[in-house]
Parts: structure tokens; C-alpha cells; sequence
């Protein structure tokens, strides 16, 4: 869990029914994250948008942006200390069982970033953003998103806390400036290939004219549509030219500037303890102390066991020519099994995607106990972001219900979304993947700094699960292309371990970290490299799932050995699920203590 995921987290807290303490020392916990909150709300008003608690008292946090000054860091890092000494003053043998793992949970975080917060200067607070601006990170990357999907526009105020937020963006992209470099002073300098597509993201962004800028029209067309009268068209366009656009032509001359500096080497080993850095991103992206030796030869073992299931269904589909790897890339660029590369046909696609969420749902009393009251929208990934952003991925619903969870599909290219790839990530970003997890976790009677809390591990590892869920459920039956899509998703991620360990640990180039991929998953190179260039400036981010998943099949076999014919999958899943998500360490005692309930 990052700071600003924690900031949200912490900073929910808010609404969190006053349930009444089993024990003096669970009492003494919340008072804790009561001080939590009130330290830390008012320093992430995206945080609050996000959760959809920009209203009311806190209203006025709608006009503001985070904070990305070397002060505000340092003030996050020294309050990041005082949190951990407060929570350390609570006696975790004094809590009752339910709150033992909302401390753990939270102490986890913590000491991680504590102990980061100490040894690096660079990146982010914490390990696993080295760089501050690079084709995934900077405002220039997540504003223009945020304020298009999370910054709501109901009335003329939300309007014109819209026009205060271009003025802020403006603001934060120079203090981004003023740590890149002083990083650059410390030796950490992107890659040269990040700089590469982080200058063509910029420039993308700064070539329309200010009028026909998405920051403009964004805000335009929502307040036509809302009746809001104002002549917020000029007033955007000033505020772009004057703030938004000036900038980021400094940020693209800082750039440019680096470009002469930057190696072709891809990993963070070079970087200042650069090793150290890595074995860190890993313990908080896995939230375990697996180091990159035992998880890149886990990623060779899942890859063989899978490529032998991949092998079978090739067969069988006459495909017998080539290795794994060659065949699964011969039915990426199969023509017949791609969408046409319009606007209309993606289009078409989307609605599909939506066949089958509604087809799943019904299903779903299978295998769960609970089932999530948020809806869940399949949304095109905004085309000014799509050349550097996944191919798919997921936003979780506000806390209020004012705004659904979104799942956003990249369509920046057909050929990458072949159909029988589709269903599996739907089931990844949808249901029963990312909406079921995060929508049950909002929704559990939980205090509410649990039901915001995020692990990668946890939400990843579930998302890679549920797809295999969904193959138990029989959603690929008579589809053999369709469970051959599920099972190149998770050769993919098997993938992943392998080429993030060996672009970090082992020294590889860019280009063997592209090949290696291929040649196990048999992605098109263009998304290959995509997936790549993300691993290189979020080191070990992409080992989460497959961990993530390789744990919670490991749990689920030995609850079922444990309680035999009395093993109900919908309570496993409900255990699990409803209790928030979690380290993985702190999971396997959450199962253990449901196991031994079950069988008293």
C-alpha cells in the first residue's frame, strides 16, 4: 500500500460508525487511527475525491491537488514516524481477534515506509516509484485523468473548484520539477527509453491549443450537460495557457535536459542501493520476504506447468507448429479474432464486454456468499494516456455511491484485445476480479479504515484467482480459445516474475526483458514492450499477482484439507474477502482462525 493509497485509507476513517470497542485496548487502537485521520485528511484532497468525500465541511478540499513539494515529502515522512510510535503503543495481545489484523495491516504499512522513508531521498515515499516523472508517474500523467474521472461536476461550485484545480495542477507539476532534480543530483536518472515515451506523453498532451485541450472540454462538456451557466469554455482556456501549459513546458525542457544523461540500463540496480531498493519494492508489492532468486524460479515453474496446459489446447485446435510461445503470438495477429480498429468497432467491443458481465452475474451465488450492491461501468481508457497505460485496470466506487466502480479497457490498438482474450479480462477488472474484491471490502461491516485499505498482493493475487474461479464456474465451456485466453493471462503474469526479477536482480537488458516475455506468453511485442517500460519504473509491482494468486489457491487446498466434506467455497471466499484486504501474511492467519471456527 502506497502513501496515497494510505492517505485515503486513513482518511475514510471518517465515516466509520462508532461501534462500540470489545476491549479497552480495541478503544485505544481507534483512538489511534482517529489521530491518524486528523493528521493526514487534510494533507490529500485527491484522496477525499476519490473516496467521494469532498462535500459538506470538507468541500473545500474540491479546489485543491496533493501536495508534490520536497517539504511536503519530508513532512509525510516525519508524520509517517509519529504514526508508527502511536500505533506501537497500543498492546496487540490486549485487541480481540477481529482487530488483530486491522494492525497488523496498518503496522505492515507503516514500518515499510518508515524504513524506506530513512534509507532513499528518491522517488516516492516508500519503494517502488523511483522516478517521479516517467510514462506512468507525474501529474501530467494522472491529473488530466483524475480531474476527468474522480473530480464529479454537479453543480456551479464543483465547476469552479475545477477551474482552481488547472490553477493547482500548474503549481505541483514545478514542485515535481524541483525533485526531479534534486533525484538528478542524487544519481537517479530515468532510463532513456522512459524519458523517450514520457517526452511523447507530454508533448501529446501539450499539442492541442489550450480551447481544444481535454482539461478544457472535459469540464466544458459536463457543464453544458448539468445547465451550469458561466463562461467556463474561456475561463479553462486561460487557466490551461497560463498555468497548465507553461508548466509543462518546463517540465518537457527538464526532459530533454536529462535525456543526454540517461543509460539504456533498465533496472533499479544501478540506482543509489539500488539492490536493497528492490528487495523492498518486493516486500511491498508482495507483501511477503520471498526474495527475487525464489520468485523468478517460481515464475519458470508456473510458466512450464502453464505452458504445458497451453500446449494441450493448441493441439486440439490443430495448432502444432511452433513453440507455445510462437503459436499463442500466431493467434494475436490472426486477423479473423480481431475488432476492427475503429472507433465504431470499439465501440461494439465495450458493449460486448458488458454481454458478459451480465452473463456472469447470476452465476455468481456459485461460489459467493456476499455479493457487491455497486454496479460496475466498462469505460474506454481516455486516448490522451492510453500510449502509456495498461491495457486494462480498475477504479473502485465512491464511498457514497455517487460513483459506480469503473473497469477501463486500453483500446489504443484492436490487434492487443483479440476476442478470445476478453473474457478473462473482464472477469480480472469486473466481477468476479477487482469490482467483487474492493465493492465487498467498501461494503463489509468493517471500520472504514479497513474497507479502504489496498494491497497489491491481496487485490492482485484475488483478481488472477478469480479468473481461474470463473473457469471452475464453467464460463469457458465448449470456448477452448477462451480458456486458452485464461490461461496466457496467467503465463503472462508468470511472466512477469520472471522478467521483473531478472530486469532488477539480474541485470537484464530492455530488449531480453521483451523477448523472455514473448517467448513465454507469446504477447505481441508492441504490449510486451508496454508492460516492460511499466515494469522498469515500478519495480516489483508486477510480481504481486501471481504471488497473490499462487497464495490464495495455497490457502484454499489447505482449508479444504483441513475441514473436508464440511468445506464451503462461498464461506472460504466470504472469510476472506469480507475481512478487507490484507498483507498475505496477515491473510493466512485470517483463514486459519476461520478454519478452526468451523470446525468448533
Amino acid at each position: 500500500m502506497d502513501r496515497r493509497t494510505f492517505l485515503a485509507t486513513v482518511g475514510a476513517l471518517a465515516l466509520a460508525p462508532a461501534a462500540r470497542a470489545a476491549t479497552p485496548e480495541d478503544a485505544k487502537l481507534r483512538g489511534v487511527f482517529d489521530r491518524i485521520f486528523e493528521d493526514n485528511l487534510a494533507r490529500s484532497p485527491e484522496a477525499l475525491t476519490r473516496l467521494g468525500l469532498d462535500k459538506g465541511e470538507r468541500a473545500a478540499a474540491k479546489s485543491k491537488l496533493d501536495s508534490a513539494s520536497i517539504q511536503s515529502l519530508d513532512e509525510d515522512k516525519a508524520l509517517t514516524l509519529k504514526h508508527l510510535a502511536d500505533l506501537k503503543t497500543v498492546d496487540r495481545g490486549r485487541l480481540s481477534p477481529g482487530e488483530q489484523p486491522n494492525y497488523d495491516a496498518v503496522l505492515f504499512t507503516l514500518e515499510g515506509e518508515a524504513a524506506a522513508g530513512k534509507r532513499y531521498a528518491y522517488g516516492y515515499q516508500g519503494a517502488g516509484q523511483p522516478y517521479v516523472l516517467s510514462q506512468l508517474t507525474g501529474a501530467y500523467q494522472d491529473i488530466p485523468d483524475f480531474l476527468g474521472s474522480q473530480h464529479g461536476i454537479e453543480t456551479k461550485a464543483d465547476a469552479d473548484a475545477y477551474l482552481d484545480r488547472l490553477v493547482a495542477f500548474g503549481v505541483v507539476m514545478d514542485e515535481e520539477t524541483a525533485r526531479v532534480r534534486r533525484d538528478r543530483s542524487l544519481g537517479v536518472v530515468p532510463p532513456a527509453f522512459v524519458l523517450e515515451r514520457t517526452l511523447a506523453q507530454m508533448t501529446a498532451l501539450r499539442a492541442s491549443a489550450p480551447a481544444a485541450s481535454p482539461l478544457t472540454t472535459q469540464l466544458t462538456d459536463r457543464v453544458q450537460a448539468k445547465g451550469i451557466e458561466g463562461n467556463y469554455a474561456a475561463a479553462a482556456e486561460r487557466a490551461v495557457a497560463a498555468y497548465v501549459y507553461p508548466a509543462l513546458d518546463r517540465q518537457i525542457a527538464l526532459v530533454r535536459e536529462l535525456q543526454p544523461e540517461a543509460k539504456h540500463d533498465a533496472g533499479v540496480w544501478r540506482l543509489p542501493d539500488g539492490e536493497t531498493y528492490y528487495r523492498d519494492a518486493l516486500r511491498n508489492f508482495t507483501t511477503t520476504n520471498l526474495s527475487p532468486k525464489e520468485i523468478h524460479q517460481m515464475g519458470l515453474e508456473q510458466a512450464k506447468a502453464l505452458g504445458a496446459r497451453a500446449d494441450a489446447i493448441l493441439k486440439g485446435q490443430g495448432l502444432t507448429r511452433g513453440t507455445v510461445g510462437e503459436r499463442i503470438a500466431a493467434l494475436f495477429a490472426d486477423p479473423k479474432h480481431h475488432y476492427a480498429n475503429t472507433d465504431q468497432a470499439k465501440e461494439e467491443l465495450i458493449a460486448d464486454l458488458n454481454k458478459l458481465v451480465a452473463e456472469i452475474r447470476p452465476r455468481l451465488p456459485e461460489m459467493f456468499g456476499a455479493l457487491p450492491k455497486a454496479d460496475v461501468e466498462i469505460r474506454r481508457v481516455p486516448k490522451f494516456i492510453e500510449a502509456g497505460a495498461p491495457g486494462g485496470y480498475y477504479n473502485r466506487p465512491a464511498l457514497d455511491g455517487s460513483r459506480p466502480g469503473i473497469y477501463w479497457i486500453n483500446l489504443r490498438d484492436s490487434a492487443e484485445n483479440p476476442r478470445w482474450t476478453l473474457k478473462t479480462l473482464t472477469y480480472h477488472e469486473a466481477i468476479p476480479g477487482h469490482h467483487m474484491q474492493r465493492s465487498l471490502q467498501q461494503e463489509a461491516d468493517l471500520p472504514m479504515l479497513r474497507r479502504t485499505a489496498g494491497f497489491p498482493a491481496f487485490a492482485e493475487g484475488w483478481a488472477l484467482y478469480s479468473e481461474q474461479v470463473a473457469l471452475e464456474m464453467g464460463m469457458y465451456r465448449d470456448d477452448p480459445l477462451g480458456e486458452l485466453g485464461q490461461i496466457q493471462a496467467s503465463l503472462f503474469r508468470a511472466a512477469r516474475l520472471v522478467v521483473d526479477t531478472g530486469l532488477h536482480a539480474m541485470k537484464w537488458s530492455r530488449e531480453k526483458a521483451i523477448q523472455t516475455m514473448v517467448s513465454i506468453d507469446g504477447s505481441p511485442v508492441s504490449s510486451a514492450t508496454t508492460e516492460i517500460e511499466r515494469y522498469c519504473v515500478r519495480p516489483g509491482q508486477a510480481c504481486a499477482y501471481m504471488v497473490g494468486k499462487l497464495t490464495w489457491l495455497r490457502l484454499r487446498a489447505k482449508a479444504q484439507a483441513a475441514l473436508g466434506p464440511s468445506f464451503d467455497i462461498r464461506q472460504f471466499h466470504d472469510a476472506g474477502l469480507l475481512g478487507g484486504a490484507m498483507p498475505l501474511t496477515v491473510l493466512e492467519g485470517v483463514i486459519d482462525r476461520w478454519v478452526a471456527t468451523q470446525k468448533a
